[in-house]
């Protein structure tokens, strides 16, 4: 956090090193990015993201939406890059980045999205991405279950202080859940550790990662208190499903 000298944020430990909440996924015929957050740019450089077929928003929150000018490398010449959002995260994308989807500047170099909206489940490759509409205080914010040949690999819950029973019984028995986990104080408008332990208990998951932590939980001590299926994420982790 910028200005701070708490413990977590002068940590020597690379693990409490924080960027905003995003993932890639890879599978063997289709790549994609959840979120395209203000360090996007910094996070592909890092992990040296070559492809990328597609862009999956949660909701429009600058921490997940500044990094969308960086998609410039992934739009080579005449190439259309899908971007998949909600109908009211399209609209605010189109109009914050109006310069990309009015057309006007289809020069090469620059980013050319493709919108399509998300109104229900969708395939990316041989991947389904079913939406999980969840709360992030007033916002209405998209999770997403991954399924595979009808298997439930993942669930994805960066944004969330209430998730609806009927998400919980369409992700229960996921594979992998990552799920919003801010801190221990209660906040209006993210799951605190408490909270996310609750909502991984009722879905039980073989393994639980929390994901959108702020500078009050080190790593390590946090970890320390953790049940055994339930891990704190950190920048650069990746798990094969």
């Amino acid at each position: 956090m910028v200005g701070c000298s708490c413990a977590v944020c002068e940590s020597n430990d690379s693990r409490d090193k924080r960027t905003r909440s995003s993932i890639y996924v890879q599978t063997p015929e289709y790549t994609w990015v959840i979120d395209t957050g203000t360090d996007f740019r910094t996070q592909c450089l890092r992990e040296n993201v070559r492809q990328l077929d597609a862009v999956v928003y949660t909701h429009s929150h600058t921490d997940h939406v500044m990094g969308f000018d960086d998609l410039r490398p992934f739009c080579g010449g005449d190439r259309l890059l899908p971007i998949y959002a909600s109908r009211e995260t399209m609209e605010d994308l189109q109009r914050i980045f109006a310069f990309a989807f009015k057309g006007e500047n289809l020069f090469p170099g620059y980013v050319r999205p493709d919108p399509r909206l998300i109104e229900g489940p969708f395939q990316l490759g041989e991947t389904q991405l079913t939406p999980l509409q969840v709360l992030h205080g007033r916002a209405h914010v998209n999770g997403y279950l991954f399924r595979r040949r009808g298997a439930k690999l993942a669930a994805y819950l960066s944004d969330c202080k209430v998730v609806p029973d009927e998400v919980v019984e369409q992700i229960k028995g996921v594979k992998v859940l990552i799920l919003d986990a801010l801190r221990h104080k209660e906040h209006p408008t993210h799951m605190n550790v408490a909270e996310a332990l609750e909502i991984a208990r009722r879905v039980s998951p073989s393994q639980t990662w929390f994901t959108h932590i702020c500078h009050e939980l080190s790593h390590a001590e946090t970890q320390a208190g953790l049940p055994p299926n339930v891990f704190m994420a950190y920048d650069g982790l990746k798990l094969r499903v």
